[in-house]
């Protein structure tokens, strides 16, 4: 079986001068999917220690020969301040729980510490500086406006500021077990992001991806969790499910937001309690994938309308990506054109041609509901029926033409409605000026493309050039 990546990524330390109760927590610990621990005996060795080594949490106690533990929480708090200390002792006084919270202890545990609240307490400090670790490296980012591992990011074409901000999010998150859920619209590069994530969390298992749309229950738990043999007719072997072969690694959920009730109760009990049972079996599985999900529907409206578990929509929710459009970041524009173009170039094994610069504008008058991948379907028709020295934009137009008789008939809000091009407490413009403002508008979007500005107004270019005759005509200034 492959190695499993040690949770957390720094080891929890855990100081005690009884050899059998740091060995108790050790085992406690372990079990309670804790597994990168780290025992300290002598209490001399706790500050050396920490200068050369970074903990994500101590488990110190308070009664112990040389260094007490309450000297070691105050230098912990000052030195290391964002390290949670959980102090557990014998020591039930009031007085000296009050002291040690007022020192900046995370939390005060009085031996015989249950198991469970020994895990759960655990589990909450490093969830505190999951937290603070990412705040920091989003502070970072967001200040330097600079990504620090651009290398990551390789295979999405972006020039955009609002996608520099998203791979800044994401390189503030990526080390964190917590699951991440990524929407967007159809095209946007969900799993794109979801490997950028798994690269950057630096995770040793495999990147393992299941699109679950449409999966019925069994399936889904077949799919997932494996089965043991003879669990069903025909189950003659052992099958791994995808979460064992993502251990240490990462397993992408795509399309999350069609995920059958049933199913969703199944996957919470995996986030929740990173345990799973295989068909057939009575014994729990335990996993450290993470889990990262996507979706293009809204699960906020779901979750509502009662199609999609709350619990399970909070519980994904601890990490939150928003791709945005391509129409939201239309400066990528030429370089995606320039990017689809070289790697059509090389997988139809035909020379790279130039492009007119009206492409550009034409493009960027174009809704894309299909997003980046609508374009790169784009480009790679061109190219296969391109035959001149220069790209022909009317396969372009060809596409958006289709795009757009699609669309009559629905009900489609004008992006010019959306927004409120027309709003404020004066007087309506008339007919004829509203009429002549469309015009001077289309022409200002297209850069002066009578052709294209005439299919924007849903007219012929000969009758938008008789009505641009016919405002010249009307205008004294002309004569």
């Amino acid at each position: 079986m492959m190695d499993q990546e040690l949770l957390p990524v720094h080891p929890v330390l855990v100081v005690d001068d009884e050899p059998e109760i740091l060995r108790s927590f050790e085992l406690a610990l372990r079990s309670g999917g804790v597994r990168h621990v780290l025992c300290c005996q002598d209490s001399r060795e706790v500050l050396p220690l920490l200068a050369r080594q970074e903990v994500d949490a101590v488990l110190l106690d308070l009664t112990m020969p040389h260094l007490t533990g309450e000297q070691i929480l105050s230098t912990v708090a000052s030195e290391y301040p964002e390290t949670p200390v959980i102090v557990i002792t014998g020591n039930d006084d009031v007085d000296t729980a009050v002291r040690c919270m007022k020192s900046g202890a995370f939390d005060y545990m009085v031996k015989p510490v249950e198991k469970s609240r020994l895990v759960s307490g655990v589990k909450r400090a490093l969830e505190l500086r999951h937290l603070q670790n990412e705040n920091a490296l989003l502070k970072e980012g967001i200040f330097s406006d600079s990504v620090r591992n651009p290398e990551a990011f390789s295979h999405i074409v972006t020039n955009s500021r609002a996608m520099r901000t998203v791979f800044q999010y994401v390189e503030s998150i990526a080390p964190s077990p917590q699951p991440v859920l990524i929407t967007g619209e159809t095209g946007v590069g969900k799993e794109l992001m979801a490997r950028a994530i798994h690269t950057l969390s630096r995770r040793k298992g495999l990147f393992v991806t299941v699109n679950v749309a449409g999966i019925d229950d069994n399936v889904f738990a077949d799919t997932l969790f494996g089965h043991v043999k003879g669990a069903f007719t025909g189950a003659d072997t052992v099958r791994r499910g995808l979460v064992e072969n993502a251990s240490g690694g990462t397993l992408l959920l795509d399309e999350i937001g069609d995920l059958r009730p049933e199913a969703q109760v199944k996957l919470l009990r995996l986030l929740q309690e990173r345990e799973y049972f295989p068909l057939g079996s009575d014994l729990p599985k335990t996993t450290d994938a993470r889990v990262i999900v996507t979706t293009n529907r809204d699960l906020q409206g779901l979750q509502k309308e009662g199609h999609f578990r709350k619990d399970l929509y909070y519980r994904l929710g601890s990490h939150h990506i928003h791709i945005p459009p391509l129409r939201e970041r239309m400066e990528d524009l030429p370089l995606l054109v320039e990017h689809f173009l070289e790697k059509a170039s090389l997988d139809l094994d035909k020379r790279k041609p130039a492009y007119p610069p009206e492409l550009i504008t034409v493009l960027s008058n174009y809704r894309f509901p299909g997003n980046v991948r609508e374009l790169h379907a784009m480009v790679y028709d061109a190219l296969g029926s391109h035959e001149s020295r220069k790209l022909s934009v009317k396969r372009f137009e060809a596409h958006m033409d289709l795009e757009f008789r699609s669309c009559r008939g629905r009900a489609v809000v004008p992006p010019c409605a959306a927004s409120g091009w027309y709003v404020g407490a004066g007087a309506l413009p008339t007919l004829k000026q509203a009429h002549g403002l469309l015009i001077v508008e289309a022409l200002k979007r297209t850069n002066n493309n009578q052709s294209l500005a005439a299919r924007m107004l849903g007219i012929s270019r000969q009758r938008l050039a008789r009505h641009l005759k016919a405002e010249g005509e009307d205008d004294p200034s002309s004569g």
